[in-house]
């Protein structure tokens, strides 16, 4: 799903205004509750795809897993963590109907980490 990006966005995620704002929070959260909704991010993707019979066997999802993992690109923020840049690969690599689901799933995803994480640190003080 990778297209040339025009002027007006920077990023492949820039063009849905919800899941730009999810990965920008995202982008701003801690390492682990990053890695935590990566986690849970490739197994919503999974689940989608297989429920839109995109993903029919093992081989398509170790295959949408590896697709852009060559690049040679690291500078970008989710480039540090092999989870991360997993998540945000195979999330690029959805159809655009698809993106749109699972950045709100997403963006609720990260809220509730971030509060999860706020509550916690609250009880240990």
């Amino acid at each position: 799903m990778k297209e040339e990006y025009s002027n007006k966005y920077r990023r492949w995620y820039d063009k849905d205004p919800v899941l730009s704002e999810a990965v920008k929070t995202l982008e701003e959260t801690d390492d682990q509750t990053q890695i935590r909704i990566a986690l849970n991010l490739i197994k919503i993707i999974i689940e989608h795809n297989i429920e839109d019979e995109k993903y029919e066997a093992v081989d398509d999802i170790i295959s949408a897993v590896g697709s852009g993992l060559d690049d040679n690109r690291r500078g970008r923020w989710y480039d540090i963590d092999t989870t991360l840049r997993t998540a945000m690969n195979m999330l690029q690599n959805c159809p655009a109907d698809t993106q749109k689901v699972i950045a709100k799933e997403m963006a609720q995803l990260v809220v509730k980490e971030i509060k999860k994480d706020e509550t916690e640190e609250g009880s240990e003080e």
